[in-house]
């Protein structure tokens, strides 16, 4: 008897921890809403992941001209060139997710999180809503710019750019990083070459973020 039990508990504790896998890669697959994921740093200011991992895309960064602070991301750097690659096999380092991508030469000041147009956009930091506008294209309006002030942090505005706010969204609404929807992202590709397009299998659509001073946000 005693072997027969110790076969069941060893086959038993198998079969469970098979099916416990199996249901953390399904819960993971059909997640709605992002799981907390920190994708890039300025200050005390942590960018969540904005969109649903598994339909994420690419994730690059470029410089903006438009006083956008400087980000630090978190992660590991997908087009490094050859003295970064070296650097990193010698001392160590530079690795860990999620890949990143560099976009251009300039500062790394603007956020790019890559998905299809429609995909949800969720609030990357806790805040308060402070400014729903209009976001311009060579004349044409395509979605808006979401303006959050993140709760520890009322010194700086985080902007998010290139999505369809969420009808439900106003300004002086409380949102919670990761849960609460701001909107959905737009088809820009109609009118751009997206940078991000090299990374992806797509046209390179994505949700935009940035951080600035808040005293930026009121001169504009």
């Amino acid at each position: 008897m005693l072997v027969v039990a110790l076969a069941l508990t060893a086959f038993g504790g198998g079969r469970a921890t098979n099916v416990s896998s199996f249901s953390v890669a399904r819960s993971l697959a059909n997640a709605t809403q992002p799981f907390p994921q920190i994708v890039a740093v300025r200050g005390p200011v942590r960018l969540q992941m904005p969109i649903t991992q598994s339909q994420a895309t690419a994730i690059g960064y470029h410089s903006a001209n438009d006083g956008a602070l400087t980000l630090a991301p978190l992660g590991h750097q997908g087009n490094e060139g050859v003295v970064q690659r070296i650097f990193h096999a010698v001392f160590g380092g530079g690795g860990g997710h999620p890949t990143w991508y560099r976009l251009d030469g300039g500062s790394l000041s603007a956020l790019d999180v890559g998905a299809a147009p429609g995909t949800d956009v969720y609030s990357p930091v806790d805040g308060t809503v402070v400014g729903i506008a209009p976001f311009v294209v060579a004349g044409h309006r395509f979605g808006a710019q979401i303006d959050i002030q993140p709760q520890n942090a009322p010194s700086l505005v985080v902007s998010l750019t290139q999505l369809r706010p969420d009808a439900a969204l106003h300004v002086g609404d409380d949102v919670v990083s990761g849960r609460t929807k701001v909107g959905a992202v737009v088809d820009l590709s109609r009118i751009e070459r997206q940078a991000l397009a090299r990374y992806t299998n797509d046209a390179g659509d994505h949700v935009s973020i940035e951080v600035r001073p808040s005293a930026a946000l009121a001169l504009n």
